[in-house]
């Protein structure tokens, strides 16, 4: 018999005595009994150690003698006698041996450790997620594992808890094992069902590392998340061969920072241990959870041949390396169509891409089913376009697709679109849309066939056409009558209008046409037609009616408020006035209204003698159009010429007239520029309310008068205005006029005052025919009313 030589340890150091706790004399039985206790426990976790340790080196003893050919003895001094020469321990040494052995992620992620200048403890790191390993393959449930993970390997690294999860069929989320939580909690998230959004479904239906730095920028649910609200998490997939068994979460207490590439896969070889470990070990069923029976591929076979759709049952199909690279169509059913018109044995038993290669392109087909495999949820899509590639020559077609999970197969399920059911749907849709409803009834036998549209609008059973009088108004009978006779006794095609009156109480308008179809005697046997709810149309027509009989109404009445106003206007400003009768002095006036006769303004002028001698000129605009601004230019025109007989200047009068203006007309608002001319003195004082100064022609010369301030009438309860003296010499003109003359859009005022000024300086003419041609030669764009006032000194 041989005996297996273990490497010897190294000799214990005497161990120091435990400390007493606080206030208990080491001298005491209590003291002596809490000293024996730790010790003890110290002594546990040793042997536990020793134990993960020892599973470790028996590993790589297992090497040695494979690859030395040697005994289990020989292959145990050698393993001491390199760790010696190393300067490690066995331990250390041993999983050196177990690394360059296996090449495996575990390997990778120690190579990372070693390798990094900021970690000086690479070579306790291998030894921790080589004791993680072998504690995780050792262990008989996943429950193990979970312990195994977060005392080796993920309390070095910050965390405080682990959940393992395992993916079901249907993508429900199973609590398979879990550490760091409490029971009550672990109790609590037992099962998750299908489609409900948590940190472990991200990082299911992601399939990518789900790392967040706090759990509360999150705002998911989680197992754990009222203890660390704000600490980090962790979800990472468990998978192999392309399908995700389930998912490893980690909590950290804290916020966690970006982490090392070295940690991620550290944690992505952890979540590969929680994927063979599902996969040997399944969970027990969640307590209240029914039963899920995973048919095998022979079973989803017969359940594929019983469906009415085509159906394929895909396997997945690894490489070498036990990736997944596609899927095999294990079994097409009977009513199976391809899309290109090939046969199923040509289908049956390829590879997914090699009969499909364009499911990879657009359409997405073959990342969906990937997807399903590896999750386990399901996938639903309408109108997905499939292309079969057929002799380099693409062939496209519309289907329903649906794909799922059973067990280690997928079953994808299309209905390509027919073209007479989509033609019998859009027909359904447009009679919906139109509140059609079609019938036909046997004029023999009695039978009526209606749609269900038609018993929608009708709200009853079938009709039969004699009796359509009776369900409809009184006063349409004789209307029904005629539809009637036309249909069945004319035997011609007909159409009616008619009130329906349903059980419901409710009136509805409806269109009724039909057709004879007439036997070989010429006899009619059946009738067909349709019945549309025009009641929309109807009260449309009845409010457009109303609307248009209130908006003649509407057009009358305004046409004679301006008929009136232009009246109005008319009569108080006639487009020319009698010519004054003043020594040394003509005066003539023109008024222009505007070119459209509904715009009525507010446009005035008075050329009027006063009692002293002096000629009152005025000129006027008040804002605004219509019949309002048409009263208003009256009311301050007489007032003008009523305050003037008093013998105030020009600028006591606007002061009076902006009273009137803002107190006793409603607070309209007005420019206007007031003179008096002295025939004797051959002066003119002026003022003027926001108004454009008048123009002096002298000779060829034409000029505007300086301006001078006043406020427009009516602006504020009391203004003051400033007056200004000009001197005339004989042949001198002056115009005085409204911005109706030359105000243009979107062009400034000084371009068009020098228009006016061009156009007053030319030809000596007479005063009526320069007031023609300035009204002619008007370029103002406005439509407003124009008003002129012209004397000339003789």
């Amino acid at each position: 018999m041989s005996t297996t030589e273990q490497p010897r340890e190294p000799a214990a150091e005497p161990r120091p005595r435990p400390p007493a706790p606080a206030g208990v004399s080491p001298a005491s039985p209590a003291g002596r009994l809490a000293a024996t206790v730790e010790r003890l426990r110290r002594e546990v976790r040793t042997a536990q150690a020793e134990a993960e340790g020892r599973a470790l080196i028996e590993l790589a003893k297992g090497i040695l003698v494979e690859r030395l050919g040697c005994g289990p003895a020989q292959a145990a001094r050698q393993l001491t006698e390199l760790a010696e020469q190393a300067g490690v321990t066995p331990l250390e040494f041993a999983v050196e041996v177990i690394n360059q052995a296996a090449r495996d992620r575990v390997a990778e992620v120690t190579d990372a450790f070693l390798t990094a200048a900021a970690e000086p403890s690479g070579r306790d790191s291998a030894v921790r997620l080589r004791t993680a390993e072998s504690g995780a393959l050792a262990a008989n449930d996943t429950q193990a594992v979970a312990d195994s993970l977060l005392q080796h390997a993920l309390q070095p690294l910050g965390a405080v808890a682990v959940a393992i999860w395992a993916a079901g069929a249907d993508g429900s989320l199973t609590l398979a094992g879990s550490a760091g939580f409490s029971p009550a909690e672990a109790a609590r998230w037992r099962y998750v069902p299908p489609e409900v959004a948590t940190v472990a479904r991200r990082g299911l239906t992601e399939r990518t590392g789900q790392w967040f730095s706090s759990l509360a920028g999150t705002g998911l649910p989680t197992i754990g998340r009222h203890v660390h609200p704000d600490g980090g998490r962790v979800a990472v997939p468990a998978g192999t061969g392309g399908r995700i068994h389930g998912v490893l979460e980690i909590a950290w207490p804290k916020p966690l920072p970006p982490q090392p590439p070295r940690v991620v896969r550290q944690v992505e070889a952890l979540a590969e241990l929680c994927a063979h470990t599902l996969d040997t070990h399944p969970p027990r069923q969640a307590p209240g959870q029914e039963p899920r029976v995973l048919p095998d591929a022979a079973e989803l076979m017969d359940l594929a041949d019983g469906l009415h759709d085509p159906a394929l049952v895909l396997v997945p199909h690894l490489d070498g390396s036990g990736q997944l690279v596609d899927f095999r169509i294990q079994h097409v059913n009977s009513r199976f169509l391809d899309p290109a018109g090939r046969p199923r044995a040509v289908i049956n038993g390829a590879l997914l891409l090699e009969a499909y290669p364009m499911s990879a392109g657009r359409s997405e087909l073959f990342q969906q089913v990937e997807r399903v495999y590896a999750t386990g949820e399901p996938f639903r899509a309408h109108r997905m376009q499939l292309t079969a590639l057929v002799d380099q020559v693409s062939l496209s077609a519309v289907a329903d697709i649906s794909i799922s999970r059973h067990g280690n197969s997928v079953l994808l399920i299309w209905r390509i679109e027919d073209e007479t059911a989509r033609l019998a749907s859009l027909l359904q849709h447009a009679q919906r849309l139109g509140r059609i409803g079609g019938f036909e009834e046997n004029l023999l036998t009695g039978e009526i066939t209606w749609n269900d549209e038609l018993y929608h609008l009708y709200g009853r059973a079938p009709v039969p056409l004699e009796e359509l009088p009776a369900h409809a108004h009184p006063d349409d009978a004789v209307t029904i009558g005629r539809f009637l006779r036309t249909l069945l006794h004319h035997r011609r095609p007909a159409s009616a209008a008619f009130r329906l009156q349903r059980p419901d109480g409710v009136t509805r308008h409806i269109r009724v046409v039909a057709e004879p179809v007439l036997d070989t005697d010429g006899r009619p046997f059946v009738v067909r037609g349709a019945y549309q709810d025009i009641s929309a149309q109807h009260w449309t027509e009845v409010a457009l009616a109303a609307t248009r009989d209130r908006l003649a109404h509407t057009e009358q009445q305004a046409t004679e408020r301006s008929r009136l106003a232009l009246q109005l206007q008319r009569a108080i400003m006639p487009p020319a006035q009698a010519p004054l009768r003043v020594p040394g002095l003509e005066v003539a006036v023109r008024y222009r209204p505007a070119e459209t006769e509904h715009l009525v303004g507010g446009d005035w002028y008075d050329a009027v003698v006063l009692p002293s001698g002096l000629v009152l000129l005025s000129v006027g605009d008040v804002a605004g159009h219509g019949i309002e601004a048409a009263t208003s230019m009256v009311v301050l025109r007489n007032a003008l010429r009523g305050l003037a007989v008093t013998g105030a200047g020009p600028g006591q009068l606007l002061s009076w007239l902006n009273i009137v203006a803002h107190h006793l007309t409603g607070a309209v608002t007005a420019t206007a520029v007031c003179a008096l001319y002295d025939p004797r003195r051959r002066t003119l004082r002026w003022a003027r309310a926001g108004h454009l100064p008048p123009v002096t022609v002298r000779g060829r010369e034409a000029a505007a008068l300086p301006l001078i301030k006043g406020m427009l009438l009516g602006a504020a309860p009391e203004a003051d205005y400033e007056e200004a003296e000009v001197q005339f010499a004989p042949g001198d003109t002056l115009l005085m006029y409204t911005d109706g003359l030359i105000e243009r859009r979107g062009r400034p005022v000084e371009e068009s005052l020098a228009h006016l000024l061009a156009a007053a300086g030319g030809a000596p003419r007479s005063l009526d025919q320069q007031l023609d041609l300035l009204l002619t030669y008007s370029r103002s764009d406005t439509d407003d009313d124009t008003c002129i006032v012209g004397i000339r000194v003789g």
